[in-house]
């Protein structure tokens, strides 16, 4: 009776194999697409926190002048703190020499506002040196700047190189003026 019984219930087993072959099917379509669904949301959530821009820079003094372009990407963390990567590309020349220099880069950049109308930042740079009358060369730079912020996406200020090297900055001065853009 037992064997008949393990015999019967093989047998329904096998007719409901297609049942349950497609009840596993469906809930694993719907776990994957509540799983996608979520996974859309984050994906959403991250690209909202995103803001592209950079800034641009201008040295102008008796001797040289300066200017750069700096497109950066930052993430919004919160209100008050963004952090995020960028590349430079600076032109200087000399106006009594006749030198000119090409310089490149990238950066890693964070943004504190401890409140609305102040923008604190730190920023590291590393800069590739090209010049037309001396070898190449890399140089570090670790910016410490203050901005008045217009809006939570636009702040104009000025930075100051705490690792300046005079003999091997492009710059004339450890401060640089910026304005700052994120979109």
């Amino acid at each position: 009776m037992q064997l008949s019984a393990f015999a019967s219930l093989r047998e329904n087993f096998k007719s409901m194999k297609p049942i349950l072959f497609l009840l596993i099917l469906v809930q694993s379509i719907f776990s994957w697409s509540q799983q996608t669904t979520d996974s859309l949301a984050v994906e959403k959530s991250f690209w909202k926190n995103v803001h592209f821009g950079g800034g641009i820079q201008l040295g102008i003094s008796n001797a040289y002048t300066t200017i750069g372009i700096s497109p950066s990407g930052i993430y919004e963390f919160s209100n008050k703190f963004s952090a995020g990567i960028g590349v430079s590309y600076l032109y200087s020349k000399y106006k009594y020499d006749n030198v000119h220099y090409h310089v490149f880069g990238g950066s890693a950049l964070a943004l504190y506002n401890p409140i609305k109308e102040i923008q604190l930042s730190t920023e590291f740079e590393e800069l590739s040196v090209n010049s037309n009358t001396i070898d190449s060369y890399w140089v570090p730079a670790w910016y410490m700047g203050a901005a008045y912020s217009m809006g939570r996406h636009a702040a104009i200020g000025v930075r100051y190189d705490v690792l300046y090297d005079e003999g091997r900055s492009i710059y004339d001065s450890p401060f640089t003026p910026f304005v700052r853009i994120y979109f």
